[in-house]
């Protein structure tokens, strides 16, 4: 394997566009951001929800809740098992040979529409009712997804779709009911494009690029660095 390969992924390209300088730390230096105990929850609400669609695509149909909503149908089983796979060798990635750079990435789901055109799809679990941009901080996700498409040679219809799972109430039998928000998405993937070009740029720099303004992380590195400084020097 090229060792001057890199390998971004969209989660990646979303701390890039959140600090230029916490990317590169994590990158370059292996030096994360601190975090907490990761939520068990939502990842299994993921795998339940995936294990319901693929029980309506071993029928051939869609789920009754989002038949005639949505355009398209599911993909084959075993297209989308390989695309599940959150491997920098697995399908869909898009490669950019100037670059030397791979953008790669696990999809929830995919439609295709006329057995020729692919639409991504994420499932959301949300804790409340979706407000008018609540898609606005996946559309870097959604972006990336479709460049993932092109990047195999297949065709798109620019837009995705986001499928919100919100809990409504507790019934009998220990039964969770769930509201479900379907939300079209347009997708640029020349836009995913130009900021994955941009992070490979700060990558292929030795020297660490200026924090963001906004980021909290940096700004309490800054702080706890002169605080001691002032104390033990």
């Amino acid at each position: 394997m090229n060792s001057n390969f890199i390998y971004l992924s969209p989660t990646k390209l979303a701390l890039f566009q959140e600090c230029p300088l916490c990317f590169w730390l994590a990158e370059k230096e292996k030096i994360e951001r601190p975090r907490g105990p990761t939520a068990t929850l939502p990842q299994s609400m993921d795998k339940l929800i995936k294990n319901y669609f693929d029980y309506y695509r071993g029928r051939g149909e869609l789920p009754p809740e989002i038949a005639g909503k949505i355009k398209g149908k599911l993909i084959a089983q075993e297209i989308l098992d390989d695309w599940r796979k959150n491997s920098k060798n697995s399908k869909p990635r898009y490669f950019n040979k100037e670059a030397n750079a791979f953008l790669f990435g696990a999809l929830d789901e995919c439609l295709i529409v006329d057995d020729k055109y692919y639409i991504p799809v994420d499932y959301k679990t949300y804790g409340y009712n979706l407000k008018e941009n609540s898609f606005a901080h996946y559309q870097l996700q959604l972006d990336c997804y479709t460049l993932m498409l092109e990047g195999e040679g297949l065709t798109h219809l620019n837009i995705a779709y986001l499928i919100y799972y919100i809990p409504e109430k507790i019934e009998e039998n220990n039964l969770i009911r769930f509201k479900i928000e379907i939300r079209e998405v347009k997708t640029n993937p020349e836009k995913a494009k130009d900021i994955f070009l941009k992070a490979i740029e700060i990558l292929r720099n030795p020297n660490p690029p200026a924090p963001s303004p906004e980021c909290k992380f940096c700004h309490w590195r800054k702080e706890l660095k002169e605080k001691i400084e002032r104390l033990y020097f």
